[in-house]
């Protein structure tokens, strides 16, 4: 399974980790740690030097409950930090961002990748990821950000986020954006509870007869600290632990703050899946 972006083919021989770079004031881990521009940069410089394949940058919270910010805040957040990492590293850029004209101005920046955690339903988002020809991530949320966690109710979790990815790669078909272009997400902690969150986590290789390459974001999130009642900055254990099962089950690209500890992890994953595969182990 591959991804292509600006004439660049990525193939995902193992999985990969993309680094979460938040320019923002108000992120459940990290905000206002990286709302400056030096240090933004800095900290996108030290997460590819730890391995990074992916730098994520968002000018938007996208945690439960968060409110939205006004179009020229999140340009004015994200797009120097664009144009400074895609300009100074080698590396692939995606930007976290629901908004058409942020999409727009982020491509011209010369991001490599859209992360849509509303799967491209802001008004003229749709028309304009297809427009940019760039892979686009969407992902399984259950209504919107600030009522998602209320009255949660799904029969069957996984047969239902599955679903509702599936009818979402349907529509962008539909509109001009080929399969080969997305990649999935099912939205750990996005509409779901705890017993939500891990049973997509038990039963996550389900996601693979989708036939698109699989995101997960579990990294400090609450279904972490809610099992271990630990903090936030206290979750690097858990947030590992959730890596390298959804790595085996077949994720092919892992989310995370903590780097460095992800990539190594990962490399032990990769191992195991070449023995596997030359083995045929299940």
């Amino acid at each position: 399974m591959k991804i292509s972006t600006r004439n660049m083919n990525f193939n995902f021989n193992s999985p990969i980790v993309m680094g979460i770079l938040n320019i923002t004031p108000d992120s459940f881990s990290d905000g206002g740690l990286y709302n400056c521009y030096d240090y933004a940069v800095k900290h996108a410089s030290s997460m590819i030097k730890d391995g990074a394949s992916i730098i994520d940058i968002g000018g938007e919270s996208t945690r439960p409950g968060a409110h939205k910010v006004s179009l020229q805040q999140e340009l004015e957040r994200v797009i120097p930090i664009i144009k400074a990492v895609t300009k100074n590293f080698d590396v692939l850029v995606s930007v976290d961002t629901s908004k058409a004209i942020v999409m727009e101005e982020a491509y011209k920046a010369g991001v490599h990748i859209i992360n849509d955690i509303r799967s491209l339903h802001e008004p003229g988002a749709l028309e304009v990821a297809s427009k940019t020809g760039l892979p686009i991530c969407i992902m399984h949320m259950l209504g919107s950000q600030k009522i998602m966690q209320k009255n949660i109710n799904y029969k069957n979790i996984v047969s239902e986020v599955k679903k509702q990815l599936l009818n979402e790669i349907n529509r962008c078909e539909i509109n001009g954006i080929k399969k080969n272009r997305l990649i999935i997400d099912p939205g750990f902690g996005f509409g779901k509870n705890l017993n939500h969150n891990y049973q997509l986590l038990a039963k996550l290789h389900e996601f693979n007869s989708l036939g698109v390459p699989l995101l997960v974001g579990m990294s400090r999130k609450s279904m972490i600290g809610e099992l271990l009642n630990v903090p936030t900055n206290n979750r690097l254990v858990g947030s590992i632990s959730c890596a390298v099962i959804a790595a085996m089950k077949g994720a092919q690209i892992i989310r995370v703050h903590d780097v460095k500890e992800t990539v190594q992890a990962m490399k032990i994953v990769h191992e195991i899946l070449l023995i596997k595969e030359m083995n045929n182990y299940e």
